[in-house]
């Protein structure tokens, strides 16, 4: 699989099958995604792969919060801003209308919507997740670092044959995770990723992309 082919193939995954990832998959993945940039090479990221029994356990104190209907914990740090301007509120509610319009929830069905949103913290079936921490310390350009060395580790997962879904949804939950991974104080989790096998009997849609000139200026005095 070429760079192309990779990137244009990458897509958030929200269904898996239960069919192992082999554990030299994952190995050869974060390996090479080592070499993915960051300033000064500091390298901002700490990651856990988890599979298995972990993995299993985590799933079941999320499921049994959810269950529970206990609130979310403390944010660590501000996913979106509280008031998205144009154009990034209109791609937003798409984004939205086009994910739920997939799976046939009305917008007013909030309840289904819900149901839906309960599927991150199984990892959608996925039998492999990733959960990348970031020392609290860190500014801004680091967080972008971070997010650089995800985009790597996704599109290397492509060239496994694999999917993914990066979940910021983790964050909500990031006490339960650290019962499970107990990562040194200091850190913040930025986001859970499902890795494994996309279940392709869901017909899961794609969510489409702004147009090249929305995003994009040429600047070359032609």
């Amino acid at each position: 699989m070429d760079v192309y082919e990779a990137v244009t193939s990458r897509r958030a995954v929200r269904a898996f099958t239960n069919e192992p990832v082999p554990r030299e998959k994952l190995e050869r993945v974060l390996s090479a995604a080592a070499w993915a940039p960051s300033g000064s090479n500091l390298q901002p990221w700490h990651t856990y792969m988890v599979t298995g029994a972990p993995l299993a356990e985590l799933k079941k104190r999320a499921g049994e919060r959810l269950a529970l209907g206990d609130p979310w914990d403390a944010p660590e740090y501000e996913m979106y801003p509280p008031k998205l301007k144009s154009p990034y509120r209109e791609r937003r509610s798409a984004f939205g209308k086009q994910r739920y319009g997939a799976l046939g929830i009305a917008r007013e069905d909030l309840e289904a919507r819900q149901r839906a949103a309960a599927a991150n913290w199984d990892c959608f079936g996925a039998p492999a997740a990733l959960f990348c921490y970031i020392d609290k310390d860190m500014g801004s350009p680091q967080w972008a670092d971070v997010g650089m060395y995800l985009q790597t580790v996704m599109l290397l997962l492509r060239a496994e044959g694999l999917h993914s879904c990066a979940q910021m949804a983790w964050a909500k939950y990031h006490k339960t995770v650290a019962e499970v991974l107990s990562p040194p104080d200091g850190l913040v989790l930025f986001c859970g990723m499902s890795i494994g096998f996309e279940d392709v009997t869901t017909g899961d849609a794609r969510i489409g992309r702004a147009p090249l000139d929305e995003t994009v200026t040429f600047v070359d005095g032609l």
